[in-house]
């Protein structure tokens, strides 16, 4: 089903997990949307609480990435999905992060995919030690969104709390799904 103009219209049937794995292309492409409009100032900045200073803004940023690569390798490895690298936190810049962040996303894609042709779950692994997380595509979904809306959140509320808020286009962007979703799909030609 499609909105348009705020009354419904049906589109035929979409397949569970067709529609995860373009729902998950959305939350990268929001994800990626966020860290490309991180300014220089913010990227380094520690996080407040923090004794060691360690923690900072970048290091959440990368640390989407990094939790991405962790699972991919864990459930998808033994089935062949390719791992991509850890990014190094403390040089990397935004720009270096949304490349990887997009390249973590195809892996993703591809642990979707797995479980699409698994009957809707992705097969468990000797490597899934933790069994918090039910593995059908929609969980695994879910688990995910709510994990990079966290961090997004997080990225935020330090933004404002350091005295650096974000511009109001990135804010009102992170809530524009439909305008990522048309920017992945191809014009027609005419």
């Amino acid at each position: 089903m499609r909105v348009n103009r705020g009354r419904p219209t049906r589109t035929g049937p979409v397949e569970p997990a067709r529609a995860a794995v373009e729902a998950w292309k959305t939350i990268n492409d929001v994800t990626v949307f966020l860290v490309e409009r991180i300014p220089a100032g913010l990227w380094s900045a520690p996080v407040p609480g923090f004794r060691s200073g360690r923690k900072t803004v970048r290091s959440i940023a990368v640390h989407l990435h990094n939790s991405r690569v962790g699972w991919i390798q864990t459930l998808g490895s033994e089935h062949g999905i390719a791992t991509p690298a850890r990014v190094v936190e403390k040089t990397i810049t935004p720009r270096q992060l949304a490349a990887a962040l997009n390249r973590s996303s195809q892996g993703m894609v591809h642990l979707f995919e797995l479980g699409a042709a698994n009957g809707g779950s992705i097969p468990p692994s000797k490597r899934y030690v933790w069994r918090n997380l039910p593995l059908d595509v929609g969980h695994v979904l879910a688990y995910f969104s709510a994990h990079e809306g966290h961090h997004r959140g997080q990225i935020v509320m330090l933004a404002r709390q350091l005295g650096k808020p974000l511009p109001r286009e990135a804010i009102e962007g992170l809530w524009a799904f439909t305008t990522r979703v048309r920017a992945r799909r191809p014009r027609p030609r005419g």
